[in-house]
């Protein structure tokens, strides 16, 4: 059996860890905890990892509150800023013809 190195073991421990800030919501309500849409309409509360135990950050309403604190939309890109697209080159793909995966004509 051959040994790993300890600086890459720590490295591949480093990498598993949670990093600290990540935000996880529980349910406050009565019961074990269970899946997050199971009861949609109990408060939440979110969690932050310190980087040695979860601390209480904030209450949330309901389960839609919780999403939208934990995974916020990115900001949208400004109406008047068009995504450039490259000039289409070549045949196009779903033209008509006898490719070797074209449905048979009757």
């Amino acid at each position: 059996m051959t040994d790993e190195p300890l600086e890459r073991w720590a490295a591949r421990r480093q990498g598993r860890l949670r990093k600290p800030g990540e935000l996880k919501a529980i349910t406050l309500g009565t019961g074990p905890q269970r899946a997050a849409h199971v009861d949609p309409d109990a408060p939440r509360l979110i969690l932050e990892w310190d980087g040695f135990a979860w601390q209480p950050l904030m209450p949330v309403e309901n389960y839609a509150a919780a999403r939208r604190v934990l995974n916020p939309q990115p900001e949208s890109t400004p109406a008047e800023q068009v995504e450039a697209t490259g000039t289409v080159t070549g045949r196009n793909p779903l033209a008509p013809g006898t490719g070797r995966h074209r449905k048979p004509s009757p």
